[in-house]
């Protein structure tokens, strides 16, 4: 299953069964909000410490062998929903949440199907740039076209 069939499912279980009957066509409509806040959180200039302050996070929360196999060129570990309210901590999360107009509950499956692939994809080299993943706007349009991509 592709990453956008995961969180399809996700969203489904979140907006009700309406988003998975419309199949991408309510999908879309979240995909851009969704895009955006993933850049938000791993920008530069997104105030969340960006790409690097990400994973630090999650270091700094005892996963570190779980972000590192994101980052790294093996296969990425599965993180759960309460390792991410873990590592991000409550204001992040909430904060995130609001963004889409969901509760943390909801947005909590969300990011932890969407994260690893995600800095998989941000880290192609094995390692976190030097430079993070840049300024949220040049985040925006790479994040929604990888959200659309399958995925195995």
């Amino acid at each position: 299953m592709g990453l956008l069939d995961s969180l399809l499912g996700q969203v489904g279980q979140v907006f009700g069964n309406s988003a998975q009957n419309q199949g991408g066509g309510a999908l879309s409509g979240l995909l851009g909000p969704l895009a955006g806040t993933l850049g938000g959180l791993l920008s530069n200039d997104g105030g969340h410490g960006g790409l690097g302050g990400l994973v630090s996070k999650f270091q700094q929360a005892g996963l570190g062998d779980v972000v590192n196999s994101w980052v790294g060129n093996g296969q990425n570990e599965p993180v759960s929903p309460d390792q991410v309210s873990q590592a991000l901590g409550p204001d992040t999360v909430t904060q995130l949440a609001g963004q889409l107009g969901i509760n943390a509950q909801s947005l909590l499956p969300l990011l932890a199907s969407a994260l690893p692939a995600v800095v998989n994809k941000l880290t192609p080299n094995g390692e976190v740039p030097a430079q993070g993943a840049g300024a949220q706007s040049d985040l925006l349009n790479t994040l929604t076209h990888f959200l659309q991509q399958p995925h195995s």
